[in-house]
């Protein structure tokens, strides 16, 4: 059955047991606790549960205006989800083999893009001219216009202050450039650890700047600081649509770990009535 709250720590105290079980796979809510352990406001969101057998095995949870993310959970949770949340799904983002089931309540999304989460291994420093360093306020103007650049790009961007959620990463210490010629060519991203983990992204670097080495630089350069200073692994998730990235990352020591996909929906769905 599913336990719905809009407390945090409710969730936590439940459920963080169950995340920490596979703390790679569950990067993405380990995360979004201690971001809202750490302040970070969740205005309209929930979290949920699925307990079988006594135990915890499943979990969902939104906090807008990002998707409802899904962890692994029996085949059997998804429907009573659905049904619980009314149909109300226009995005979510999950193991495929969770969103596989929504797909076939709701029917065909508008849109889906297929991810892959990668975990570090032996990390490997490619040879590129330049440097890697922690972007600093003086990098602001410069940082919000490449965030702004990256969710065009990708799509199925959130509707976040773009200006705001950058100011709380150079603050966090979270935002890494890689300089060449003494200007910054590329951006990484590189979230504080959870359950041992840091999440790397985003990853940018504009158009001028491509083909040159420089995002799997900063790639690995952030990923470098996470494993000396901050956590016992890195993770990052790629477009599976991007074959660049995907052989960049591996590259330089990332090897994959499981598939996911984000659905988006053009408004609310309904699951179909049952007959």
């Amino acid at each position: 059955m599913w336990t719905f709250t809009s407390d945090p720590e409710e969730f936590a105290e439940v459920a963080e047991p169950f995340l920490l079980g596979d703390p790679v796979g569950n990067t993405v809510p380990l995360t979004v606790l201690a971001e809202l352990r750490a302040g970070r406001p969740a205005k309209d969101a929930f979290f949920a549960w699925w307990s079988a057998g006594g135990r915890v095995c499943g979990a969902a949870f939104r906090t807008p205006p990002a998707p409802v993310a899904l962890t692994r959970m029996p085949a059997e949770a998804v429907a009573p989800l659905v049904e619980a949340l009314n149909g109300d799904l226009p995005r979510v983002v999950g193991p495929v083999e969770v969103t596989s089931e929504v797909v076939e309540l709701l029917g065909e999304p508008s849109r889906v893009v297929s991810e892959r989460l990668y975990r570090l291994g032996a990390l490997a420093v490619p040879s590129v001219p330049g440097r890697g360093r922690l972007a600093g306020p003086g990098d602001f103007p410069l940082m919000v216009s490449w965030y702004q650049a990256f969710g065009d790009e990708v799509g199925l961007g959130e509707a976040h202050d773009v200006a705001e959620r950058v100011a709380q990463r150079v603050a966090g210490r979270e935002l890494f450039v890689w300089e060449a010629g003494g200007a910054p060519v590329s951006l990484a991203g590189l979230g504080h650890a959870a359950g041992g983990v840091c999440r790397v992204g985003p990853v940018y670097t504009p158009p001028s700047c491509r083909r040159k080495g420089y995002g799997a630089a900063v790639t690995a350069y952030a990923s470098g600081v996470g494993l000396a200073e901050r956590c016992d692994q890195v993770v990052l998730f790629t477009d599976l649509d991007n074959p660049t990235s995907n052989a960049v990352y591996r590259s330089i020591g990332y090897v994959p770990v499981s598939d996911h996909a984000h659905l988006a929906y053009d408004g609310s769905r309904r699951p179909p009535a049952a007959g």
